[in-house]
Formats: C-alpha cells, sequence, structure tokens
C-alpha cells in the first residue's frame, strides 16, 4: 500500500499540472494556431522524455515489434487525441467539453470491463459516479445550462473516447517496453503527424514566432516540459501500476485544478458550489480507486 500512495501522490500532482495547463494553453491559443501549437509543444515533450531517459541510460532503440506498438498507442493517444481536442474545441462551449472530458474515468472504467474482462465492485462504480456529479456540479457553475450538441462535442467526445482506448492498450502493453519510453517515442512521432494536419489546414508556420516574447516562452515551457512530459510519464508509468481504470478516476481533479488555476492565473471567481463538486469529486476519488475499501477491511481486520 506504501507503494499505491506515493503513485496516487505523483497523480495527483500531475493533475493539478494538468489542470493548471488549461490556463496556459489557454493564453497560448489566443496567440498560436491550437493545431499547430499542439504538434510544438507535444514534440518539444518528447524530446525532454527522451533526453531525461538519456540521462537515466533507460534510452534504446525500439525493437521492430516495438515500433509498430508505439505507432499503434500514438495514433490514438497522441494523434486521434490531441487532433480531435484541439479542432473539438473551436467548435464547442467551454461547459460541454468540461463534462465530455469528465466522463473520461466512466469510459476507461467500461472499456476495462469490456476489454480487460475487470470486475468493477459496486463502491468503485459509486465512486465513479460520484466523481462525474461532481465534474457537472463543479463545470455547470455560472453557466447558463448546456447547448444543443454539435460537432465540437462530438470531436471532444471523441478525444476522450481515443484516449481511454489507448489506456487500455498501454496497460495491455510488452512489459519489457517501459511506458516512460514508450511516452517520449509515442510525443514526437505523434507530433509529427499533428504538425502535418496543422499545415494540411493551412495554419501559418510562422505563428510560433510568437514565442519569442519571453513571458510566452515561460508558459509554453511549463506546459511543454513540466505538464506534458513530466504529467504524461508519470501518467502512463501509474497506468501499468494501478491500471487504467484507478488512474483515470483521478483525471476528475483536472476540473478543479483548472478552475484553481482559473482564479489564480486568469482572475475568475470560485463559487461555493464549485467546493460542493470538488467534495464530490474527492468521495468519487477515494471511493473509485479502492481506498475507501482498504480502509474499511483494514479496520475490521484490526477489530477481529
Amino acid at each position: 500500500m506504501i507503494k499505491l500512495k506515493r503513485i496516487y501522490f505523483l497523480l495527483m500532482i500531475v493533475m493539478m499540472m494538468w489542470g493548471f495547463n488549461v490556463s496556459a494553453i489557454k493564453i497560448l491559443v489566443s496567440n498560436i494556431d491550437p493545431i499547430l501549437l499542439t504538434s510544438v509543444r507535444i514534440f518539444t515533450a518528447g524530446i525532454a522524455v527522451l533526453a531525461i531517459l538519456a540521462f537515466m541510460k533507460m534510452l534504446r532503440l525500439p525493437t521492430k515489434k516495438e515500433a509498430w506498438i508505439i505507432f499503434y498507442i500514438s495514433i490514438f493517444n497522441v494523434i486521434a487525441h490531441h487532433s480531435f481536442m484541439a479542432l473539438g474545441l473551436l467548435y464547442t462551449s467551454g461547459v460541454n467539453a468540461g463534462l465530455i472530458v469528465g466522463m473520461g474515468p466512466l469510459l476507461t472504467m467500461v472499456l476495462s470491463t469490456i476489454l480487460l474482462s475487470k470486475k468493477v465492485t459496486f463502491f468503485k462504480s459509486f465512486g465513479f459516479l460520484l466523481g462525474f456529479i461532481g465534474v457537472i456540479a463543479t463545470t455547470l457553475t455560472g453557466a447558463g445550462g448546456m447547448t444543443a450538441v454539435s460537432i465540437g462535442d462530438v470531436m471532444v467526445f471523441i478525444s476522450i473516447a481515443v484516449q481511454a482506448f489507448s489506456f487500455i492498450l498501454i496497460s495491455k502493453m510488452n512489459p519489457e517496453l517501459d511506458p516512460r519510453l514508450l511516452t517520449g517515442y509515442m510525443m514526437v512521432l505523434g507530433s509529427i503527424f499533428i504538425f502535418v494536419i496543422s499545415m494540411m489546414v493551412e495554419t501559418d508556420p510562422g505563428q510560433i514566432t510568437q514565442l519569442f516574447d519571453v513571458k510566452l516562452m515561460l508558459i509554453f515551457l511549463f506546459s511543454a516540459l513540466i505538464c506534458t512530459a513530466f504529467g504524461h510519464m508519470v501518467y502512463n508509468f501509474a497506468i501499468q501500476q494501478v491500471g487504467p481504470a484507478e488512474s483515470a478516476i483521478f483525471i476528475n481533479f483536472n476540473t478543479f485544478f483548472a478552475l484553481v488555476g482559473a482564479a489564480l492565473f486568469l482572475n475568475e471567481r470560485i463559487m461555493a458550489s464549485h467546493i460542493a463538486g470538488l467534495l464530490l469529486i474527492v468521495c468519487g476519488v477515494l471511493i473509485g480507486t479502492g481506498a475507501f475499501e482498504y480502509i474499511v477491511g483494514r479496520r475490521r481486520a484490526r477489530s477481529a
């Protein structure tokens, strides 16, 4: 359980960084095309991951079989996920996008049950439901309600669905291929394809010179190196250690930390209903990860 505590703590740090990353990207995309920015950000993160692994003497060339695994998973985890997300956010509201992203853990749980034949207890199902309700309560605060389903909603849903599927693939991956090595190669390969996509939609690559501004460069480095490189290394490692469903439930914290980041960096307000949503999310994570069952079981064992 000590090892699990460390992994859960690291997952919380990652969720905080990913939440703050929403504010960082919001600032960046106001100056640079979203898809072009995504390709450069992911490429930078991928190179950083490979550099870290080289320093740790873990870097090696993948075998032919592993190269196919990297390409296959990157289609879903990087190319499809980030491309559909970037495009979807152009055509849907933040409220709808937030709700759909909050469905990620539920989709991962369903896919884990179907594809991995994984048993999901009543407590875990209840935890996932609580977390999703918390995301809804947090995201809808201050909004005028949900709008009609748009093409953007569909794109964001596809983005989350293919990401959930990629988590299943990572959990079933050959154990000889370290998930951190997978992360680096996957990001570099995927970013190249996303860059090609950005050129196909007539993006001006000269926009990237906006990053020469000191403030934008610092925000970009935070997003690429800390949030994307370090964050995905830890998250993909956690998937293999504790499972895709247990890792995915922490994604519910993204909504809360995104709100905290918006308040700190974008001067947006946090209301009482946000706090209520947070409490539901926390309860959902404790129950959904099995932590609640573990605590109850340990107390019963002590009293026996």
